[in-house]
């Protein structure tokens, strides 16, 4: 990974335990991780500073992570790379991630080194 730019990940998740570990995992990967509690927080966060990508748990209070990624594609001017995380892992919950533009899905409970992998993934795409 180029260390004169750690890639910037903002993580949202309403468990603390979650955010913990996702939080390691890629700061132990070189990324520079800041890590919110819930959707508001996230479209807070993202408005205020833009991150690289986004870890982004569908179900949190306020806004869930469907709401927030909807509002990031509505009112982003380039792709931002998302992956979502969740317990949610119907095929129609899974459907309906990529539908409002998730770049990658996620679901709980995860392989760290899995997450890891995924970010790097979704941060190598080519941008739409």
């Amino acid at each position: 990974m180029d260390t004169a730019h750690r890639p910037r990940i903002l993580v949202a998740d309403d468990d603390p335990d979650i955010r913990d570990l996702v939080e390691f995992k890629l700061t132990q990967s070189g990324f520079d991780v800041h890590c919110v509690g819930d959707g508001l927080e996230a479209w807070d966060a993202f408005v205020g500073s833009p991150p690289d990508g986004i870890v982004l748990d569908v179900m949190m209070p306020g806004l869930s992570g469907i709401d927030v990624l909807l509002k990031i594609r509505e009112h982003q001017t380039g792709h931002l790379p998302v992956l979502m995380l969740s317990a949610r892992s119907r095929d129609a919950d899974v459907d309906a991630g990529f539908a409002v533009g998730a770049d990658d899905y996620l679901v709980k409970p995860f392989s760290p080194r899995e997450l890891v992998h995924r970010v790097n993934g979704i941060l190598a795409r080519p941008r739409r």
